[in-house]
């Protein structure tokens, strides 16, 4: 049932207001494109994926590795599926701390409105939370729990744990389709560093535990400390700065050598859009990613930081001119799929495909690959990025509000 794990550095702060609106609406966006193309359940299916998850998080301009891009995507497409929840059939429950526990009664609130099982749904809720916290003890304590559902009944859970001790936090994403037991091996696999004993209820030789701790009812079973199993694990550093280790460099080349050389070629509805040129074609390539993207393409969360920077100044400050400009693309080439008129997704989807085959060709001949020196790919993006309203959290000289040039078709 589980599908992942992932262990982020634990951060403070909070999300500046000019970059939280923008997050609602990449967000909302990304959804939407997402349902054209494949449905809700993929939807479910991504947000599933803890490198998926990452990717939409550096790509929505937040801290590329901290904890901070649970709360920040699960409030983000909270505040914008909201308008378009019931047209898309598909609602975002719970938060962080009260939010939390507010996610039974907005299930039942759901219940009221389309037919679905708001009580089983309700009682999945409260298992996976009991599953990580109590019958998996592992050191985190939750304090966050995302429940996204579907008119039809399906669910994906994010939730997230801390250890204040070791200022981690660490990610569970849980998945409808491999619901069974909550309590028989539903982990499919957890790894990371070694931090103890874990004990873990929900191993299949804890059975007789389990069976144990029903008879007796007191509370009084021999714990039974499980062996954890494989599993897809993204544990991210605690340095701010992106390193090239942090970054698949053959498919990063791909995206530059794309907005660099491909793009006008390739791609002319595209570029006749006003004031989309190479820089924003590079992060349209990324959200593109994103959307079109297979999930082992997500094994470096830490590269689409380079679409949108991110809002702590790594890998460079969030430029606000391409943000706007690719919530712009996408939005009309959604609005435009939605009448039927889907050129505009349609070079999106080639625009990954072009990403693809580039890649491809430089793993087929290493030699011709384009060389990249990720200090200087930082340097330059952050040369560049003041012409661009390039912004970061710490930014302390307040700025005149400023009048967004392209229309996102909604507030």
């Amino acid at each position: 049932m589980k599908t992942g794990t992932a262990d982020l550095p634990l951060h403070r702060g909070r999300v500046p207001s000019w970059l939280a609106g923008r997050m609602a609406r990449l967000g909302r966006v990304v959804v939407e494109a997402l349902v054209l193309e494949y449905g809700r359940d993929e939807v479910l299916r991504r947000l599933a994926d803890p490198f998926w998850f990452q990717a939409l998080g550096c790509v929505m301009g937040m801290d590329w590795h901290s904890s901070g891009i649970t709360t920040s995507v699960l409030g983000a497409l909270k505040r914008g599926l909201a308008p378009v929840e019931w047209e898309l059939g598909l609602h975002v429950c719970g938060g962080r701390g009260r939010h939390s526990r507010r996610t039974p009664a907005e299930l039942l609130t759901l219940g009221e409105r389309v037919s679905v099982d708001a009580p089983a749904l309700v009682r999945a809720s409260r298992l996976v939370a009991k599953v990580d916290s109590a019958a998996v003890q592992d050191g985190f304590a939750l304090y966050l729990h995302g429940f996204v559902v579907t008119d039809d009944g399906k669910w994906t859970v994010v939730q997230q744990g801390m250890n204040p001790d070791q200022r981690q936090a660490r990610r569970y994403h849980w998945l409808w389709e491999r619901a069974g037991s909550f309590v028989d091996a539903p982990h499919t696999a957890i790894e990371g560093i070694p931090q103890g004993s874990i004990v873990n209820f929900t191993d299949r030789q804890a059975a007789a535990a389990r069976a144990a701790t029903v008879a007796l009812a007191n509370g009084r079973p021999e714990a039974v400390v499980a062996e954890v199993g494989r599993a897809a694990r993204l544990t991210l550093p605690d340095h701010h700065d992106v390193r090239e280790k942090d970054v698949d460099l053959r498919r990063l080349a791909a995206a530059l050598t794309v907005a660099a050389e491909r793009g006008p070629a390739d791609f002319p509805e595209l570029l006749l859009t006003p004031g989309v040129g190479g820089r924003t074609l590079f992060a349209l390539s990324l959200v593109a990613e994103v959307v079109y993207g297979a999930p082992s393409r997500f094994s470096d969360p830490a590269r689409f930081s380079f679409a949108h920077g991110g809002k702590d100044g790594h890998p460079f400050p969030v430029p606000l001119t391409i943000y706007d400009e690719t919530l712009g693309v996408l939005r009309r080439a959604v609005d435009q799929a939605k009448l039927g008129q889907d050129e505009k997704l349609a070079a999106l989807r080639r625009l990954d495909d072009q990403c693809r085959t580039l890649e491809a060709a430089a793993a087929r001949r290493p030699q011709r690959a384009p060389s990249l020196s990720l200090p200087a790919i930082i340097h330059d993006q952050r040369r560049r990025v003041p012409a661009w309203e390039g912004r970061t959290c710490f930014d302390s000289v307040a700025r005149r509000p400023r009048q967004l040039r392209l229309p996102f078709g909604y507030s």
